[in-house]
């Protein structure tokens, strides 16, 4: 009976123990659960923040590139409208001065045509923006209309007189061939275009005699070479001329008369502004060398100065160590004697210093 009950109470307790290690577990599990959940929140939580971290990292210089990309393409487009609106008043103020070139052209046209003077006027106003694009200086290597004096006293104006090196000058006159050579440009048939050449190669001839006939070369105050320079403002002028006429040049050159185009004589003037240059250099090395010359004669007496002054120093040093000696130095100098009369009762105020008394006997 005993036995009975003991593995009743004990039979009751196993069964406690397993409820309770149920509930443990349940418990347990549920724990176990929470936690599991709480720690997979947490790391998802941590992940996502990381992954965002993480695309931050990346997209952030992505961000910021597009946005300066986005930034440049809009400066970008800016630019190139403002530009767009500058070139359209640019093309729109181009265009204006086109037509307004053409009409002032088709005026000048006119106006030379008919006048002598005014066709002289554009010539000389032609022949003076080539003398700017040349490099000579106005006043200093060229003068426009000066007026010079022959030997028996008339007076002339060349258009240009160009000074060159070693005082010499050259003489240039613009002249105009205009109207027959506006007509052979418009011709429409060969009749005419053989009329209006003889025409215009005459009118050139004409220049050229009549500038031959100023006798330039003469003139007071001028050393020109054996010729002068006759100067035709429009290219295509004299090259239909010299096409039209092969012996032109030399019918000028025997009159001592040289005929140039705009670039033939821009090339003569830069060759001229070249030779001034090549001038200058060799004054400026003249004036070197004596300066140099100068310099060196005063680096000569400045040496012989310090030769002297060292000799006066020397001379000097001389009488001050000589005077020394007699002061302080040698029997019976100044300084032993004048100590024996303090000391034989001479009354002074002052004390000589000591390193200047030296004992005769020392």
């Amino acid at each position: 009976e005993g036995s009975r009950s003991y593995f009743k109470a004990q039979q009751e307790k196993i069964e406690e123990q397993k409820l309770e290690i149920k509930n443990n577990q349940e418990k347990f599990n549920k724990d176990f659960e929470l936690i599991a959940s709480r720690i997979l929140e947490e790391k998802t939580l941590k992940f996502t923040e990381q992954n965002r971290t993480n695309l931050d990292i990346l997209l952030n210089p992505l961000k910021d590139n597009i946005k300066a990309f986005e930034e440049k393409v809009d400066k970008v487009y800016k630019a190139e409208s403002d530009e767009r609106n500058v070139l359209k008043g640019h093309i729109s103020q181009l265009m204006e001065q086109t037509n307004l070139m053409n009409l002032e052209t088709q005026n000048l046209t006119k106006a030379l045509k008919g006048d002598n003077k005014k066709q002289g006027n554009w010539g000389e106003m032609i022949l003076e923006r080539v003398l700017e694009r040349s490099g000579l200086v106005k006043n200093q290597e060229y003068r426009i209309q000066t007026s010079l004096q022959s030997a028996d006293g008339s007076r002339f104006q060349p258009d240009v007189v160009i000074d060159l090196p070693d005082d010499k000058h050259l003489i240039v006159d613009a002249k105009v061939s205009l109207i027959a050579y506006e007509r052979l440009v418009n011709c429409d048939n060969d009749e005419e275009t053989d009329l209006f050449s003889r025409q215009h190669i005459a009118s050139i001839r004409n220049h050229v005699s009549d500038l031959a006939s100023k006798n330039y070369n003469a003139l007071y105050k001028i050393n020109s070479p054996d010729f002068v320079m006759l100067f035709i403002p429009i290219e295509s002028c004299l090259s239909v001329a010299v096409q039209k006429d092969s012996e032109l040049f030399n019918y000028a050159w025997d009159k001592r008369v040289v005929i140039v185009s705009p670039s033939t004589l821009l090339a003569t003037l830069r060759t001229i502004a070249s030779m001034w240059k090549q001038e200058r250099q060799n004054r400026n090395v003249m004036e070197i060398a004596r300066l140099s010359g100068e310099m060196y004669d005063k680096f000569v007496g400045f040496i012989g100065d310090m030769d002297g002054i060292g000799k006066n120093i020397k001379q000097s040093q001389d009488a001050y160590d000589r005077a020394l000696n007699k002061l302080s130095n040698g029997r019976g100098n100044l300084t032993i004697t004048a100590e024996k009369i303090k000391k034989l009762g001479a009354k002074a105020g002052k004390q000589l210093d000591e390193r200047l008394i030296v004992d005769e006997e020392e």
